[in-house]
């Protein structure tokens, strides 16, 4: 009886040895099972012991800038949480990798995190605006606009058809007394590209563009300025009761529930990144550029007007539902088919 125990004492030794040999010797098998065990993690979160991985997604331009000293110092390791970065250049990339669970965390055009809201029933929710709007009125070869009125009569070019720097200029040319293809003949481009070569090119007078496209413009065409900030016309518009923004950070309402303490961690060292990138606009550019967001030529002169900033909590509850709400009357659609309710505001 002795002796079969100890033949059993050493077939488990034997049989344990085994196992911690192969684990060791296949390090990069068991990193790789690790990362995928990781990513089907609804909670990513491994022990008590260890930071919560925040993977995020960002978008390449003005919604994706404000981000690029979290991204700096979470590969310096100088970040207080683990975070992982995904950098993609359309919002339909966004929709995927939320909807599907790839990523917690993610930039977004603000309307669509209303419409993304609705189509995962409450599964998404608003964290942070970060981006106001990057929307201005250009003019050039000797044209002169100092006001809104001063459009009446005249032809405006625009992108953005059907989105919403269409819905964002109608609302704040109505509320001026200006009716659209009535006192303001609006032409829509397709791409925003296509309208900022037309107007280096001396083609267009008055145009209505987005940065970066806004720099572009000034920076290769001598007598092009900038004419009007529709931030701040939609200010005056909106009589101070709602914001033009443009982009925001949104994440799954089942990681916000499962990792508050890791998220908050988050959005803090998020605020502090978006402050940074506003007071440093040229090293800003250079972790752009190394980012593969934006070049740092053009991202040093653009910062300044893409209206950066970092709102949450009761303030984003108190101006972003008018916003979306200018879109929505606009057309329903643009945010979804109907405006979020209030569990759409993650409060921290």
């Amino acid at each position: 009886m002795k002796r079969s125990k100890r033949i059993a004492a050493l077939i488990l030794a034997a049989a344990m040895l085994f196992t911690i040999t192969a684990c060791s010797s296949s390090g990069q098998e068991s990193s790789k099972v690790l990362q995928a065990s990781s990513s089907i993690s609804s909670s990513n979160s491994s022990s008590d012991s260890a930071k919560t991985v925040v993977r995020v997604a960002g978008l390449k331009g003005p919604t994706g800038l404000s981000m690029v000293k979290l991204m700096s110092d979470s590969k310096n390791g100088d970040a207080s949480g683990d975070d992982q970065f995904t950098m993609v250049s359309s919002p339909d990339e966004i929709v995927a990798k939320i909807s599907s669970g790839e990523v917690d965390v993610a930039a977004a055009p603000t309307n669509l995190a209303a419409a993304l809201y609705n189509k995962t029933n409450g599964g998404v929710q608003l964290a942070a605006v970060t981006t106001l709007g990057v929307l201005y009125v250009l003019t050039a070869n000797g044209e002169t606009i100092k006001s809104l009125s001063d459009l009446k009569g005249k032809t405006v070019y625009s992108s953005g058809q059907g989105a919403t720097p269409e819905y964002a200029l109608n609302f704040i040319l109505r509320q001026s007394g200006l009716e659209p293809g009535k006192d303001v003949d609006v032409e829509y481009k397709a791409e925003h590209a296509e309208l900022a070569s037309m107007m280096i090119a001396g083609k267009v007078k008055i145009a209505v563009l987005p940065e970066p496209f806004v720099t572009q413009v000034l920076s290769k065409n001598s007598t092009a300025k900038i004419a009007l900030n529709l931030t701040d016309e939609w200010n005056e518009a909106a009589k101070n009761q709602s914001v033009l923004t443009m982009g925001c950070l949104i994440v799954r309402k089942k990681f916000a529930q499962e990792n508050k303490s890791a998220l908050d961690s988050f959005l803090a060292d998020y605020k502090a990144s978006a402050d940074y990138v506003r007071t440093n606009p040229g090293k800003a550019a250079v972790l752009s550029q190394q980012f593969g967001i934006m070049d740092s030529a053009v991202a040093e002169k653009a910062i300044p007007n893409c209206a950066i900033v970092y709102m949450d909590g009761t303030e984003m509850k108190e101006k972003i539902p008018e916003f979306l709400n200018v879109l929505y009357q606009a057309n329903p659609k643009s945010v979804g088919g109907k405006l979020p309710a209030d569990d759409f505001y993650y409060q921290k």
